[in-house]
């Protein structure tokens, strides 16, 4: 009889059983997700309705708004429960949330990357600062998403007089890793990977649990074919291989060995589809409020104290600064990192944010994560959803719906320097920009500067403790985050203070007494 790990997609499902916990990876945009497993699994619980009552604990979104990914798993009694760091890739899991259907979680994308590592190892839980006083802290909800999640994931402990969240271990009975090729003995390459994610840990805490390791991988190898130095996970860890030979970079790149670091050049996308139509579209859009706020951020950037920052660039508004610091030629000037492991390169962006052409280095999710958790970071430019009075920042909960903080925790903790990007108000807003003013047509309907956020996840009073420097900036005013509360220290060229700012604003800040004009060729046209 045949002790081959290799077997089929569909014998490879039927190996998770009913109530089985299952991690899972992926980044958003198909890297590194086991598309072929997850739909495997979909397929089995469609026709025979098991395995039933699943838990699904993930990093960092997974799936394109549509069928694939998380999506996969979005059917009542399919899942249980969820443990997600980010959820937006898949609105279907989200409406399960929102309709009391399966219980919802989320933790922060690194916590939960790290959280494996040390339940592969055997240890009592991650002790850790990330998530003090934010929504992943007990005494804000710890996590818990909807009314049906009422399990505690973390508690609060003290060690040498400081205060600690112990984030709980748990068992993981299945993992389902993405790779690129295995050998016939099971050992496991990312070679042609975009990244690594958190495959080691998800591999190493399903193995020592006493679960199994279910790999898909694109190519079968012939033993030896793999160098030590290649192996990332070994056969010892695995317990099933299924081999995708349609597996790809991401859901519209077949391969690209720009992304995988393999090769030095351009990416050509091999599938033009209408999501990269738009993508290239957007390349070529008029000047608009985002790139002000873009040229006013990246003036941060800069001003660290150091002479090549560490710099991280979160999703929509900071994608801008990203752009205009590679536009200008200046990624030398800095070490750019994403929280999925990757160094360098050109930052992609959209479905494919995640994604790096020509990086320098590409490391384990956990490892990225010990680095920013420990103070490697000089500077993050993120988003806000909305943020308040005491300069919480909320980009986790917004409308009632569950949205996840993916690595934003833990990169907003952790940065010595956090710089928020976005508009000041939503939903209706009307701008006129680039003649080097900034217009207010019409105001927004939705206020994104409240008396209280929604949910916290960032918190203003633990980046004081932890004497971070904190600027919140939009296109019509720049805030920082003082003892005593959000201090006004700047307006945009063509603002009235009075009607476009501090009427937009459900609480007074305190306003600068030197308050001054942001330089107008941030809102000049064509002045990069």
């Amino acid at each position: 009889m045949s002790n081959s790990k290799f077997m089929s997609a569909a014998e490879a499902a039927n190996l998770i059983n009913d109530g089985d916990t299952v991690g899972l990876m992926g980044g958003g945009g198909g890297l590194m997700e086991a598309s072929c497993l997850f739909e495997a699994v979909q397929a089995r619980f469609l026709a025979t309705e098991r395995p039933r009552n699943l838990t699904m604990v993930h990093a960092l979104g997974i799936g394109d708004k549509k069928t694939k990914g998380m999506n996969c798993f979005a059917h009542e009694g399919l899942v249980r429960k969820v443990i997600g760091g980010h959820w937006v890739w898949s609105p279907a899991m989200q409406r399960l949330a929102e309709e009391e259907k399966i219980e919802a979680y989320i933790l922060p994308g690194g916590v939960s990357s790290q959280l494996l590592r040390e339940i592969g190892a055997g240890r009592p839980g991650l002790f850790t600062h990330v998530g003090l006083g934010t929504v992943c802290d007990p005494r804000q909800g710890g996590g818990k998403m909807n009314k049906s999640a009422q399990d505690d994931l973390a508690e609060v402990v003290q060690m040498d007089g400081r205060e600690y969240l112990r984030y709980k271990p748990f068992p993981v009975h299945v993992a389902l890793v993405r790779a690129s090729a295995a050998d016939e003995d099971g050992n496991i390459s990312f070679e042609h990977e975009a990244a690594n994610l958190d495959a080691q840990s998800l591999a190493l805490a399903a193995r020592n649990s006493g679960g199994k390791v279910i790999v898909q991988v694109r190519e079968r190898l012939p033993h030896g074919a793999l160098k030590a130095r290649e192996v990332r996970i070994p056969s010892a860890w695995v317990d099933a291989i299924v081999v995708d030979p349609d597996q790809q970079a991401s859901y519209d790149i077949p391969f690209d060995p720009a992304l995988s670091g393999e090769l030095t050049g351009e990416v050509r996308y091999q599938s033009e589809s209408a999501d990269h139509e738009a993508e290239k579209a957007a390349a070529h859009v008029a000047f608009s409020e985002r790139q002000a706020v873009a040229r006013r951020a990246s003036v941060e950037l800069f001003n660290t104290g150091k002479a090549r920052p560490v710099v991280n660039y979160g999703v929509g508004v900071p994608d801008a600064v990203a752009k205009l610091i590679a536009a200008r030629g200046e990624q030398h000037r800095l070490y750019q990192t994403i929280e999925h492991g990757t160094y360098g390169g050109t930052l992609l962006d959209g479905v494919l944010f995640g994604y790096a052409r020509n990086a320098s280095a590409m490391l384990d999710a956990a490892t990225q994560f010990d680095f920013y958790a420990g103070g490697g970071l000089d500077i993050a430019f993120l988003g806000f959803g909305e943020f308040d009075e005491h300069g919480n920042v909320n980009v986790s909960r917004l409308g009632g719906l569950t949205v996840g903080p993916g690595g934003f925790i833990d990169i907003a903790q952790n940065a010595r320097k956090v710089v928020f990007c976005g508009t000041l108000a939503a939903k209706g807003v009307k701008l006129q920009t680039g003649d080097g003013q900034m217009r207010v047509l019409q105001q927004g309907a939705v206020k994104k500067l409240v008396k209280q956020v929604e949910q916290i996840t960032y918190s203003g009073p633990q980046g004081l403790v932890r004497r971070q420097e904190v600027l919140y900036l939009t296109e019509r005013a720049s805030f920082r985050l003082t003892p005593g509360g959000i201090e006004l220290f700047e307006i945009a060229p063509g603002i009235d203070l009075q009607r476009d700012v501090l009427d937009q604003m459900d609480f007074a800040p305190l306003v600068a007494a030197g308050l001054s004009v942001m330089d107008r060729a941030y809102f000049q046209a064509g002045a990069d």
